[in-house]
């Protein structure tokens, strides 16, 4: 059986400001209806396969519980990384979860970030695939290259693998982003794929081939995975052990030493939008070569992307850029000078400002909220709690919180008392006073909440009690 392990990291970076550190690229909707994270779990379907295991990090485990939820999606856990480790730690992770139980299931190894467009073709590549890596094989896919690709690395096939179900080849070597003249060499060869990433193989092949390799790895990961602990959908492992762990990719950990690396072939429409260029190629345009996404309106532009999330944006006599509009930020840049959106985020961390880590509108694993208005001791927020969910149990020793509801029901306690709120109604909770917020009801509850005092930061939360694991 197979057991899809997709990876759900990032950082947040390359596609800001859609994509922050705290909601980065995988956890978006950027092609069709559903985020990359649910169209990489939804795509599984033309596989035999066990539910998913998920595996990122501690920051993010809320937002892919509730994108598993929201699509009804089974999981078979998300295993939480208490520190970026790259992907050989990470892989090891789940297969010694998987391996703990006598189980030696087939892993195949995803990236939640990616955008695959003929998925009959992927899950064929898959399961033509299978028997290589129950034969012992460490499969890895090689996209076919449509151009001379200078963004992804490469991998050379070699001697062709008789018996196989499909083209494989015994992987010759593993080549860095090339340069154009390079690319082209490569793409006229006829013998180079993109690294796409993902791999298949048998949970016990990759942990004996990454010992052999890498015992450092195997080792750290080994102590952490050895004491773990569970918490609803979230296994976690021990912190310290993998701290301790060396940071490696898998493929310079084990595919790139092993003797077993053989490439599959799949051509797929594989996409693995590092860049707002990559996305514009990506999508469908209209008749001017734009793709625009929101209220838009366009006149005299050409081959150009705009996303517009909360304002109407009119673009005039443009051609090759980028316009990116969110609640709290807008991006302008040439297409040909995207990937340096990294230098802006960089320069928004150095500067402590939010807008490198989370939106305005933040998601919780209540519901969310979003950041209206604030000033020198003040803040506004509109708070959305999911039906049945509950904030935890707190207190704030620097702000007084006045909450009015919108629409819905609140239970709201305040000090001593417990009180019911329904529209129009309100609350005023003092410096100092423990209180909570939960929706009875049926329905979202919204409310607008109005903090005042000399110290606004989330930070100034101290929790009793929290249905959601966050009490120190």
């Amino acid at each position: 059986m197979i057991l899809p392990v997709i990876m759900a990291g990032g950082s947040g970076t390359r596609l800001w400001p859609l994509s922050r550190q705290l909601f980065p690229k995988q956890f978006l909707t950027l092609n069709g209806e559903h985020s990359m994270l649910q169209n990489t779990a939804m795509r599984l379907a033309g596989i035999e396969h066990e539910a998913p295991v998920v595996i990122c990090n501690e920051e993010h485990r809320f937002s892919v519980a509730e994108q598993f939820r929201a699509n009804k999606i089974a999981n078979s856990g998300i295993i939480l990384e208490p520190v970026g480790r790259n992907t050989a730690p990470a892989i090891a992770l789940a297969a010694l979860n998987a391996v703990k139980n006598g189980d030696d299931p087939l892993l195949l190894v995803l990236a939640a970030d990616h955008v695959i467009k003929n998925e009959a073709a992927f899950c064929q590549s898959v399961n033509n695939a299978a028997p290589l890596a129950e034969q012992g094989k460490l499969v890895t896919f090689g996209i076919v290259p449509t151009a001379p690709e200078t963004g992804y690395g490469y991998i050379k096939g070699g001697d062709s693998i008789s018996g196989a179900e499909s083209e494989a080849f015994v992987v010759s070597e593993f080549v860095e982003k090339p340069d154009l003249s390079t690319a082209e060499q490569y793409l006229a060869s006829g013998d180079y794929y993109w690294n796409s990433g993902m791999f298949l193989f048998k949970a016990s092949t990759y942990l004996a081939e990454l010992k052999a390799h890498n015992p450092a790895i195997y080792t750290a990961c080994e102590n952490s995975i050895a004491s773990t602990q569970a918490d609803a959908d979230f296994i976690r492992v021990n912190k310290a052990a993998f701290e301790a762990c060396p940071d490696d990719s898998i493929d310079y950990a084990v595919m790139e030493n092993t003797t077993q690396a053989v490439v599959v072939p799949m051509d797929c429409g594989w996409s693995d939008v590092g860049s707002w260029s990559a996305l514009w190629e990506i999508e469908d345009k209209d008749d001017n070569g734009n793709v625009l996404k929101g209220d838009v309106i366009s006149v005299n532009s050409t081959n150009s992307y705009v996303n517009a999330e909360e304002k109407l944006v009119a673009v005039i006599g443009l051609e090759d850029v980028v316009v990116v509009e969110t609640k709290d930020a807008i991006l302008v840049s040439k297409k040909s000078e995207v990937q340096l959106v990294k230098n802006v985020v960089n320069e928004l961390k150095a500067s402590d400002r939010s807008e490198f880590k989370l939106h305005r509108e933040v998601y919780r694993p209540w519901g969310k909220y979003d950041s209206v208005d604030n000033g020198e001791r003040f803040q506004v927020k509109r708070i959305t709690v999911k039906p049945g969910a509950k904030l935890s149990v707190q207190m704030h020793h620097h702000r007084a919180e006045h909450w009015i509801v919108v629409s819905g029901t609140a239970m709201v306690t305040n000090g001593d008392k417990q009180i019911m709120l329904t529209e129009n109604q309100s609350t005023y909770i003092p410096i100092g006073v423990i209180h909570a917020l939960e929706n009875p009801g049926k329905v979202d509850l919204e409310l607008i909440e109005v903090q005042s005092g000399s110290y606004l930061g989330e930070d100034d939360i101290v929790r009793f009690e929290d249905r959601y694991g966050r009490v120190e």
